[in-house]
């Protein structure tokens, strides 16, 4: 038996003490709370729950707007929670003066930049119970924000791929935080595009990554605190100047980092 719901209805068992706010839209996320003895799935994927049966889904930048979860009770019946995202307009963001070598990588290059972003992938595999997931984020650095999630990209001219990150400029040197608890599932010491690299794992499928270090200052597979130094701001990789670029995902989702954190650094 199919029922189909839609969301004011289902907040009986989608109630949530997670400390953030849903926020549907591209870019966004859904914590929710299932019954006891269902299993919940977002298109084909079963999600992972916490003991008290909480879940979350994140929805990519260009995610359509109508979203569906199937919950299937211990008597095998589907009930359908319908979820509408709010649609949401980006930036177009201009940036001059990238060396021809990262805008045109050379077959070698290629190959590396390839091996990389699986490893980045692998990162950001992992669905564990972590409870930095349920944490209120905080901002990993106080700064300028120089570039916003989603933003259409035009490198020396050249349409290039939307931003996934928020970028916050700081002097070299200036110590980055861990926005939430978690492990560190990547510190690598220098990627072609993202230079010194983290991605952290804070459960539930959710990662922050933090591109364009100067300095590591965890290992993988270190467990990490809020608030506690994790880097360094530098300037390596395809940069004009020294950041932090601040990245979080759900999985292969892309989230914007700006909607974990209070609007004022």
């Amino acid at each position: 038996m199919k029922i189909i719901i839609l969301i004011l209805l289902f907040f009986a068992i989608c109630s949530t003490s997670f400390a953030q706010k849903n926020n549907l839209q591209p870019g966004g996320f859904y914590f929710g709370k299932a019954p006891v003895g269902s299993h919940v799935f977002f298109g084909d994927r079963p999600l992972q729950t916490t003991d008290d049966n909480r879940f979350l889904i994140g929805f990519d930048r260009d995610a359509d707007l109508q979203q569906q979860l199937t919950l299937i009770n211990e008597d095998n019946q589907e009930t359908i929670l319908s979820l509408e995202l709010k649609p949401r307009s980006y930036k177009i963001e201009r940036i001059a003066g990238i060396s021809k070598k990262m805008m045109n990588p050379s077959a070698e290059d290629l190959i590396r930049i390839g091996q990389e972003a699986t490893q980045v992938s692998k990162a950001r595999q992992f669905v564990t119970s972590l409870p930095g997931v349920s944490e209120r984020f905080i901002w990993p650095l106080k700064g300028r924000i120089s570039g916003v999630y989603g933003s259409q990209r035009i490198f020396n001219g050249e349409p290039r791929r939307p931003h996934y990150g928020i970028d916050i400029a700081a002097p070299r040197g200036t110590p980055v935080i861990a926005p939430a608890g978690g492990i560190v599932r990547l510190a690598h010491s220098g990627m072609f595009f993202s230079g010194k690299t983290l991605v952290i794992d804070h459960g539930l499928g959710l990662s922050s990554s933090f591109l364009h270090l100067n300095k590591l200052l965890v290992t993988e597979g270190q467990q990490v605190q809020q608030g506690e130094k994790i880097a360094l701001v530098g300037a390596s990789g395809r940069v004009t100047g020294p950041h932090l670029d601040w990245r979080i995902n759900w999985l292969e989702q892309r989230l914007d980092p700006a909607l974990w954190v209070p609007l004022h650094q």
